[in-house]
């Protein structure tokens, strides 16, 4: 089965970028799958370690004009003829192949006012295209299953659900390391860890409130430029990670935590109950003073971290990189049979 997939969002730093390494990474390991990679950007060569590689180095922004838009030409013209071809979450290319594509997230769809109305109007425009030709999306949630279904016209038997994984290089930290992190990153000895991100969605404003008694970093903001592989030190560091998130179409910061072996708080809507299952602190993330009362509790008692931590192990167990591939490739092979 000769597979497409594309890769370009690698060259660019989140969640999608994690999801898309780490699964194809995966993918390129079963014997079964003969994998061609479409890539391209601008000014990023791509350096990962994948093989067959189809790079192009003109923006996502002509990309995205000649595959959503103009639509002549078919991604075979760019990588060759295959039997799938799984597309990103931000170009749709007209294809002679099976079409699978990934949804993350519906947030340009749902919370357009999170989104710059550029980014929402790609979203849209792609999301006609997928509605009318898809042949299976990836949900990385059923919460994310919920909501397209809720704004879209895909009927629910061409949406599968499968979870995405956490990377091997998430995992308690010796306490030599994360001292020398510490003091290089000139960081406090105990402190709070939140996630920034664009717009109101990762509730910060709340979270500076209900942790003003405490030291409080947050990913983005206060501590910048961080390579991916120092993470794992990041969250080590932590006392507890602060995740009331308004909305997340998966949440692998809940996942990187727990392997990382921090208790977490998080929302309990969207998809994090569904990721963290027991093993985390659930608040309303419209309420700072229960918000603010759930860090007091997990700063000062130690038997309920000790509990915390434990289940995370246990909850992280569920997710793998691997898992996730095995159940893609079931898709693919699935629709070469229909």
């Amino acid at each position: 089965m000769k597979v497409g997939f594309d890769i370009s969002q690698t060259a660019h730093i989140g969640g999608v970028s994690v999801y898309t390494e780490n699964l194809t990474m995966e993918l390129s390991k079963l014997k079964d799958l003969d994998l061609v990679f479409f890539y391209s950007s601008l000014r990023k060569p791509y350096h990962g370690t994948l093989k067959n590689v189809k790079q192009f180095f003109l923006p996502p922004t002509l990309f995205e004009i000649l595959f959503n838009r103009i639509r002549v030409l078919p991604i075979e013209s760019f990588i060759g003829e295959v039997d799938i071809f799984h597309s990103s979450d931000w170009i749709q290319p007209p294809t002679r192949a099976k079409k699978v594509t990934t949804y993350h997230d519906v947030i340009p769809l749902k919370y357009p006012q999170w989104s710059h109305p550029k980014i929402v109007a790609v979203h849209k425009k792609r999301l006609e295209i997928v509605e009318k030709e898809i042949d299976m999306v990836i949900a990385v949630s059923k919460s994310t299953k919920k909501d397209l279904l809720e704004i879209s016209k895909i009927p629910a038997e061409k949406i599968v659900v499968i979870y995405e994984g956490v990377s091997e290089i998430f995992k308690p930290q010796s306490d030599e390391d994360i001292e020398d992190f510490r003091k290089k990153n000139n960081l406090p000895k105990e402190f709070l860890l939140s996630i920034g991100g664009v717009g109101k969605r990762r509730n910060l404003e709340r979270i500076k409130q209900a942790s003003k008694d405490f030291n409080l970093v947050i990913m983005g903001e206060t501590i910048k430029n961080l390579k991916y592989y120092e993470l794992p030190l990041l969250y080590a560091s932590a006392k507890a990670l602060i995740y009331p998130s308004f909305y997340e179409g998966f949440g692998l910061p809940i996942l990187e935590a727990f392997a990382c072996g921090i208790p977490v708080i998080t929302s309990n809507i969207s998809s994090m109950p569904e990721v963290a299952g027991e093993a985390a602190i659930y608040v309303d993330p419209e309420n700072t003073e229960e918000l603010a009362k759930k860090i007091k509790l997990i700063v000062e008692d130690d038997s309920k971290r000790k509990e915390l931590i434990n289940r995370g192990f246990e909850r992280v167990k569920l997710f793998s990189w691997q898992k996730c591939a095995q159940e893609t490739a079931k898709v693919y092979s699935k629709l070469m049979n229909l």
